[in-house]
């Protein structure tokens, strides 16, 4: 039965399906004239015996609505930031004309093209939703600096922060300067904070107001004013804590089915009257509507996508690393040594198939593990590392990096200078940090190096739209994404509905296939 042919009582799994898609409407199961189906038809619904029935569904209605009022958005879902500009300015606009948050994916990008970004932005989305990244970069605390400078200059009023392990004073500095008092003496903060986490200690700081020793070294700055730093002590550090399970790039692969009744059990056992405020969302593995819908089901706030976005067509990849992941499965990525905090082991996790990234970069950390400096590299190794991974002499690639830290951050220099391993790790990571690059601007010759940030989720994704309009990368829209990822999710929990009522759906109602807007 479709929406148009009122009426009749819906029994197969076609029409049953097209009952349930109507998600503004409510859907009965009815028993009538001795047969049981599904039905929108009030005029039948009054003839027969209801069996159970569910409400309309809107996506609208999915996760918190708060979300909705505090960030202007039409429904509890948003692009996150994918760094080195993937989430680029055209995405995030496309996000924000749709009704929906992105976030620039400032990490990685040198200062100056943020500041450019974060310009256009503002100019072309002004009063729509939109944010930037905010990535904690403990050896390059310059950088932090500059994106908050750049966020407060070009009045964004919204950061996702992330891979944060503690407060610094830059998150600080951003969330506090935006609090003030309106003209109705009500307490104002027009500086959003999305706090990405995957452990409940790293979640707990931004539960609270920010640390006095921090707001007291601000204002001695004169970062921020006394009298912000005094409203800030009634002001939870973020806004929306997400809780980032098993996902591209940064990761600690925590499950989502453990890590977010985690943080919302963190926040309702809070003392503080604050944090009760604080909204917890979900990202990592959301790939398909199912498992929006789980996460929404489990009390997600709101859901966030990463890696499925890359293919989008607004998306700053290349074709090649497009189809790369429009081929991947949800096997297809590993761990690999990350650029940003290479000298920690921290890993990000990659796409596998297609490229040599991964085991090449492991490659890098253990020499780095194993020797002091350059100069204790055994010859035949460093002559290996020349020829395939760095395609150049180390002592070239050092003068690379001086003059690539002589324009971001001196300091790193200083240090290089003063530690042979640190030197080291500089230029290791000109091969980490480039490989992204690489990716991005489609340089042919280096397909195996490229890094590309994918997880499960980009597998889980490509299987779901399988033999759909959205199988081919034409048709990838950022936007079209997110609609029908919501209305999936809307569809599919209104099927779980019926399933806990007890009701049997013919086996083609239970999998919700992408259809384009004419075809709905």
């Amino acid at each position: 039965m479709t929406t148009s042919r009122m009426g009749v009582l819906a029994e197969t799994a076609d029409d049953i399906t097209a009952l349930l898609l109507d998600v503004r409407r409510p859907c009965w199961i009815v028993r009538h004239d001795g047969r049981v189906g599904a039905t929108s038809d009030e005029g039948i619904v009054a003839r027969s015996e209801v069996l159970t029935a569910v409400a309309p569904l809107p996506p609208e209605l999915l996760g918190d609505k708060q979300f909705h009022a505090t960030h202007g958005v039409r429904a509890a879902y948003a692009a996150g930031a994918m760094a080195n500009g993937i989430a680029s300015p055209a995405l995030v606009s496309a996000m924000a004309r749709a009704g929906y948050l992105a976030s620039y994916g400032a990490a990685g990008v040198t200062p100056a093209a943020v500041d450019a970004a974060l310009a256009e932005l503002s100019a072309t989305s002004r009063g729509k939703p939109f944010a930037c990244n905010l990535i904690h970069s403990p050896s390059e605390p310059a950088l932090e600096r500059a994106i908050v400078d750049s966020c407060l200059r070009h009045q964004v009023r919204c950061v996702e922060a992330s891979a944060f392990m503690d407060l610094t004073a830059e998150v600080v500095r951003y969330r506090v300067a935006g609090v003030a008092v309106d003209r109705h003496g009500q307490l104002e903060v027009r500086n959003r904070l999305i706090a990405k986490v995957s452990r409940v200690e790293v979640a707990e700081p931004f539960l609270r107001p920010a640390p006095a020793k921090l707001l007291r070294r601000l204002v001695e700055a004169g970062d921020v004013t006394a009298e912000q730093a005094r409203l800030a002590e009634r002001v939870p550090m973020a806004d929306d804590i997400t809780a980032e399970a098993d996902s591209g790039g940064h990761t600690d692969r925590r499950p989502l089915l453990v890590l977010l009744p985690e943080l919302i059990a963190a926040r309702d056992r809070s003392t503080l009257p604050a944090a009760a405020a604080v909204r917890i969302g979900a990202a990592g593995g959301i790939g398909t509507p199912a498992a929006a819908a789980a996460a929404f089901a489990l009390g997600a706030a709101y859901v966030v996508t990463g890696s499925i976005n890359q293919a989008a067509r607004e998306a700053a990849q290349c074709d090649t690393t497009k189809q790369l992941l429009a081929q991947a499965d949800f096997a297809d990525c590993t761990m690999a040594p990350s650029s940003d905090m290479f000298e920690l082991g921290v890993q990000v996790q990659v796409l596998r198939r297609g490229t040599m990234f991964a085991a090449r970069a492991q490659r890098l950390y253990d020499t780095y593990r194993a020797y002091a400096g350059l100069d204790d590299i055994p010859a035949d190794l460093r002559r290996e590392l020349e020829a395939t991974l760095f395609r150049r002499p180390l002592d070239a690639v050092w003068q690379d990096c001086v003059g690539y830290f002589t324009e971001r951050d001196p300091a790193q220099l200083v240090g290089a200078a003063e530690d042979p391993k640190r030197k080291m790790a500089l230029v290791f990571r000109w091969y980490l940090g480039l490989s992204s690059g690489w990716s991005i601007r489609g340089e042919a010759d280096r397909v195996a190096d490229y890094q590309v940030w994918s997880g499960p989720a980009m597998g889980g994704f490509n299987n779901w739209v399988a033999g759909t309009y959205l199988a081919a990368l034409s048709n990838r829209h950022v936007a079209d994404i997110a609609d029908q990822m919501m209305l999936g999710a809307a569809y599919l929990t209104r099927i779980a509905q019926l399933r806990t009522a007890g009701v049997r759906l013919p086996a083609g109602c239970t999998r919700f296939v992408p259809r384009p807007m004419e075809q709905r």
